[in-house]
């Protein structure tokens, strides 16, 4: 089919006449004067109404386009290969599309070998035309556009069946080396053309080695050329490569700079990100208000690990004012979208009744999603919950499995607990190797309650063998961290000379510091240590303040040494009624020294009103515990039984 003739004029020249498209009558000719185009597409001329009707039946209904819809448009980046812009020399052809010639560069040659305007047939597919040639209708190819996100979806499909375990990046199957070459090959070409997408997925590929040789060089390049180019996914990835030194050198300040240049086009990971750095002070100045503002700007957009950030501002209040409630409300909505961070975080403010009403229940819910998703300190939490009861039915067994599941995430607090568990058999089979096994490992990260237990079983020979040497050197690595227990026992440590050289003055330190902690036996101890010239300086009035403290804490061994010293007057003023009264507070719990004195104090009538038959029974329940001088009592309280009022 053609629409035009060829003649030569009077001077030679060339020139076209039109002819109808159905019966060639030529424009001009005796039968013919005028032709009129095609109202449609202005490609075909007819010399009657009939020809056109009869050329419309024949074939001009399937390739008739109009006009309109054959308007090159602006070029994409990705459309290199089909419209190259170009002042090459133009060729005789024209395209039968808009009918302006072809140059050699920019034309399109389909699979049918018809040749149009790259930007021609580019535009076809934007319209709701047939996929197909103009003319013979054969289908056309994909466009560049289409085809670079085929290929990206095919990589796409490689990359989740490496995810799946179905197959290893270094031994893919034949069928899928092929579509990651094609993939690389189709972002290569839009790359050179300054695609940033195509791009930072051959920075992405080459640095990560998926389906090509790894090369962080060649990663580096294209990751650094995307974001140069303002590409936001490249800019983020040079942050992270910076902030980790992958491929360059590390540079905390070069990676805020480019977190800052994605998080100024809006990005909320990026902003989150840039407020992270502000936060800690990493590569930047730290400044919590600038931080607690790009962790908003991050949060209003929904971003959830910046809305658990912020939160975590408000609860310290750092950069704003501290509110619990504010902190609740962004852990909520962080929570909502499944961040195990929050949940765990919401948890916690629902034990404690922070920014929300207490409720443990509530707490137990937040604490179990967050540890369903594997977040350790949820773990530890739902161990205590099940341990304690508190908002569950007590389960020590399936406190145990959750803190399992923390210990072996390496949190020294459920290592601990583990400890603790196979110590006692609590829900487990009691176990002490297991348990000195558990207790080591969190003792190895320096958790200080645990290297006092590891020194526990080293000095009793619980699950180990028995080691005061060992046991001192754990004792002492609690106690420097100020573990109340670990400074009493290494006290006593020095004041016994075991594992350690003897020292009182040591003892009087480590006992010190643990009663100043409000340790009851240390303050016991310190009492003894002033009371019998132990090495220290003998001081009564020390000895009465520090068997009054553990007296009060209700030791009943410093209850009866605090009434004693009122009996005698030492430290304090003889006062024989607070003796008594001292006294029987010590009695009252069954210790028989106390209960001896007592029924001295009643034999005699000191403070209290003399009663022998209160006195015998004192004696009666000390003799009963085998303390001689009980016994020796009754029987003087016997002989005199007729002579003791009552």
């Amino acid at each position: 089919m053609s629409s035009t003739s060829t003649t030569k004029d009077k001077k030679g020249a060339t020139a076209n006449r039109m002819v109808c498209g159905n019966c060639s009558a030529a424009e001009g000719s005796s039968s013919t004067r005028k032709l009129s185009a095609c109202s449609r597409c202005g490609l075909v001329a007819y010399c009657s109404k009939n020809c056109q009707r009869a050329h419309w039946k024949a074939n001009h209904k399937q390739h008739c386009i109009a006009t309109a819809d054959r308007v090159p448009q602006s070029q994409d980046p990705l459309q290199l290969h089909e419209d190259i812009l170009s002042s090459a020399v133009m060729t005789e052809e024209k395209c039968a599309i808009c009918l302006e010639l072809l140059p050699r560069v920019s034309s399109c040659t389909l699979p049918c070998a018809h040749v149009f305007h790259g930007n021609c047939v580019a535009e076809l597919r934007k319209f709701g035309v047939d996929q197909v040639c103009p003319l013979c209708r054969v289908q056309l190819p994909s466009g560049p556009r289409k085809h670079f996100e085929e290929v990206t979806q095919q990589y796409i499909s490689v990359l989740q069946l490496v995810e799946r375990g179905h197959a290893t990046w270094s031994a893919l199957p034949d069928f899928a080396q092929r579509k990651v070459d094609a993939a690389v090959q189709c972002w290569r070409a839009a790359a050179n053309g300054g695609s940033t997408s195509a791009q930072y997925n051959l920075g992405t590929v080459f640095e990560s080695g998926w389906g090509v040789a790894q090369n962080d060089i060649e990663g580096l390049r294209w990751h650094r050329n995307a974001a140069d180019q303002g590409n936001i996914d490249a800019q983020i990835t040079m942050g992270s490569r910076y902030t980790n030194g992958a491929g360059v050198v590390q540079d905390f300040k070069e990676a805020v700079e480019w977190y800052t240049k994605a998080a100024e086009q809006g990005n909320a990971e990026a902003q989150c990100a840039l407020g992270l750095r502000y936060s800690t002070g990493i590569g930047v100045q730290q400044n919590f208000e600038v931080a607690a503002r790009w962790l908003r700007k991050s949060a209003d957009q929904g971003f959830d690990s910046a809305q658990c950030a912020l939160a975590s501002q408000y609860v310290n209040g750092r950069g704003v004012s501290q509110d619990y409630k504010q902190a609740a409300k962004w852990y909520t909505k962080a929570a909502a979208q499944g961040n195990a961070e929050a949940q765990c975080d919401l948890g916690l403010q629902y034990t404690n009744g922070s920014g929300v009403v207490q409720n443990l229940v509530e707490a137990f819910e937040w604490y179990k999603k967050a540890a369903e998703q594997g977040n350790a300190e949820a773990q530890c939490a739902l161990g205590s919950i099940y341990r304690s009861g508190s908002g569950v039915v007590q389960n020590l067994a399936e406190a145990a499995r959750w803190y399992k599941k923390a210990a072996d995430q390496g949190i020294p607090e459920a290592q601990h607990s583990m400890g603790s568990h196979f110590l006692n058999g609590d829900g487990v089979t009691q176990n002490l190797k297991e348990s000195t096994r558990w207790f080591k490992k969190a003792a190895d990260q320096g958790f200080a309650p645990a290297q006092n237990f590891l020194g526990m079983a080293f000095e009793f020979g619980r699950g180990v063998t028995k080691n005061d040497e060992a046991a001192a050197r754990c004792y002492k690595k609690a106690a420097i961290q100020g573990d109340a227990d670990a400074q009493y026992s290494l006290g006593i440590f020095f004041e016994e000379s075991r594992g350690v050289k003897q020292s009182d003055l040591k003892a009087e330190h480590w006992y010190t510091k643990a009663a100043d902690q409000g340790h009851t036996e240390a303050n016991f101890r310190l009492g003894l240590l002033y009371q019998n010239y132990r090495g220290v300086a003998h001081s009564d009035a020390k000895a009465v303040r520090r068997y009054m403290w553990a007296a009060e804490q209700g030791l009943a061994v410093a209850q009866c040494n605090i009434g004693l010293f009122y009996e005698r007057g030492r430290g304090v003023a003889q006062n024989h009624m607070e003796a008594a009264w001292w006294l029987k507070k010590a009695a009252d719990q069954g210790l028989s020294p106390a209960q001896y004195n007592l029924g001295i104090f009643f034999e005699e009538g000191r403070g209290i009103t003399q009663s022998y038959s209160e006195a015998a029974h004192w004696y009666t329940k000390a003799a009963e515990q085998g303390y001689v001088e009980a016994r020796i009592a009754l029987e003087r309280l016997d002989g005199a039984a007729n002579l003791t009022p009552e």
